[in-house]
């Protein structure tokens, strides 16, 4: 996984087919995967997050690796300038699988370029915005 932890704002080159080549079914179905990762937001911020989706859909990739079949381990990506989610199915840790399996999964969902989890946001905006005051007035 490429956005696991500790990878606050990596940059992850593109890969994948461009969303805006989908037909509609292909549309319709990314819009249903990318809410089922978004879904448990407010109401608010979830239709504010999926219109953000929607406006950046020509920026959006989707990228598969692995099978399709009953049985098969897969991972893939969707990555967009304002969401990145991976799924991926992973060989045991603490399990006794030495391979993927379809019983162990690990998901991502991460705000790219700035915004991702673990950044303190409130130390942010005192380091930006008030230390630059201060400096500005001489104190």
């Amino acid at each position: 996984m490429l956005g696991g932890a500790y990878q606050d704002n990596r940059i992850v080159p593109f890969e994948g087919v461009e969303a805006a080549r989908f037909d509609i079914g292909a549309r319709n179905a990314l819009f249903d995967l990318v809410e089922a990762y978004i879904g448990q937001m407010p109401d608010g911020p979830r239709h504010a997050k999926m219109s953000q989706f929607e406006e950046h859909l020509g920026e959006t990739h989707f990228c598969w690796i692995g099978g399709n079949g009953p049985s098969d381990s897969f991972y893939y990506r969707i990555q967009s300038p304002v969401v990145f989610i991976e799924f991926d199915h992973h060989p045991g840790l603490f399990l006794t699988n030495h391979e993927a399996r379809k019983f162990h999964v690990h998901t991502v969902v991460r705000t790219p370029n700035g915004n991702d989890y673990g950044v303190d946001l409130l130390r942010q905006h005192y380091r930006d915005r008030h230390l630059q005051g201060r400096q500005r007035h001489g104190n």
